[in-house]
């Protein structure tokens, strides 16, 4: 038997003041998108924003519906807008905020699972990493430098 170690590396902004004025912008838009989300049964607002390689910021945020497995998260929601309308643009980074509207989150909320899959999609599509910054409805701000430093043992089409 033999043991491997995967490790994530992530920068740690305090704030978004810290943050490099394209990232800040980026930001900005994902809190923007996530104060549209629409989510009235889990209350927990979302939204994301991807700058596409030709300067364009495409937005997305949650959208719920009763019959819960219908809803779509932000991130996918944006991105599969950028996929569908801009096929062969490279994404260049994604900023996340996510809120919950009866409690604080001021701690960095990452994608969920399904979300990072998505995105691992298109880094593996571009040959190129997808940088993530993401927050909570406030404070600190991580950095990811690629997906695949979030989701290490991605599930790719070289498995199929």
């Amino acid at each position: 038997m033999k043991k491997i170690t995967i490790q994530s590396h992530l920068e740690v902004y305090d704030d978004m003041h810290e943050l490099p004025q394209d990232a800040r912008d980026l930001m900005l838009k994902a809190i923007e998108a996530r104060e549209a989300a629409y989510a009235p049964y889990s209350e927990f607002h979302v939204g994301a924003a991807i700058l596409l390689a030709q300067g364009e910021i495409i937005k997305g945020n949650n959208q719920e519906n009763a019959s819960y497995p219908s809803g779509l998260c932000a991130e996918r929601t944006a991105i599969y807008y950028a996929g569908a309308n801009f096929p062969d643009v490279q994404i260049m980074a994604m900023a996340i905020s996510a809120k919950a509207k009866n409690k604080e989150t001021p701690d960095p909320i990452p994608p969920c699972g399904a979300c990072r899959q998505a995105i691992a999609e298109y880094e593996v599509k571009q040959k190129a990493p997808i940088p993530l910054y993401f927050m909570g409805g406030r404070g600190k701000i991580l950095k990811s430098a690629s997906l695949e430093n979030l989701l290490p043992l991605l599930f790719t089409h070289d498995y199929l």
